[in-house]
């Protein structure tokens, strides 16, 4: 993202090129002249001369409110980050040998993650010798899975980690 606050544009007297190429207020090109008449033309006009394109040969500058012009680029980039969703991983944790209802409540939760954007890990725990079981996990995540493929597909398949069991749904669209 385009920071305003660190991009830095050579304003009326930083400017030290002999000559440049102008730009009025209005976008009208007025031709290659010496940096004295140009400042000459902004001062006049009561307005800031402002090198835009300082890489070209000669340097580009235009006459323009540059308070005003600050203003108006902080404003775009406010706006666009307002519209920005930042996507987050929400995780659910469930034991391989989870109750119905509680299992509708995960699904639930789950399925409102999945609505909000975010992309959702489900992971089930194993204890003590709950890990001779591990299909059973496995077949309760796709069940949760196969729930939830209204509003998410599954972003990695159920993988066994140690102790855990987890995968990844991501939403199907966004809000």
């Amino acid at each position: 993202m385009l920071d305003i606050n660190n991009v830095s544009h050579q304003i009326n007297e930083e400017i030290t090129d002999s000559e440049v190429r102008m730009i009025d207020e209005d976008g009208e090109q007025l031709g290659i002249m010496p940096l004295s008449e140009a400042m000459q033309i902004a001062i006049d006009k009561d307005l800031d001369l402002v090198k835009i394109a300082p890489t070209s040969k000669p340097p580009v500058c235009k006459i323009m409110d540059y308070g005003k012009f600050r203003y108006e680029q902080a404003k775009k980039v406010k706006e666009v980050r307002k519209h920005q969703h930042v996507v987050e991983v929400k995780e659910i944790r469930m034991s391989p040998s989870i109750g119905e209802n509680d299992f509708q409540v995960k699904l639930r939760n789950g399925t409102k993650f999945l609505k909000e954007g975010d992309r959702l890990k489900v992971t089930v725990r194993f204890r003590g010798r709950e890990m001779a079981h591990t299909n059973i996990g496995e077949k309760l995540l796709t069940r949760f899975s196969e729930e939830c493929a209204e509003f998410g597909t599954v972003d990695k398949n159920p993988k066994l980690d140690g102790r855990h069991m987890s995968m990844f749904l991501t939403p199907k669209n966004s809000k």
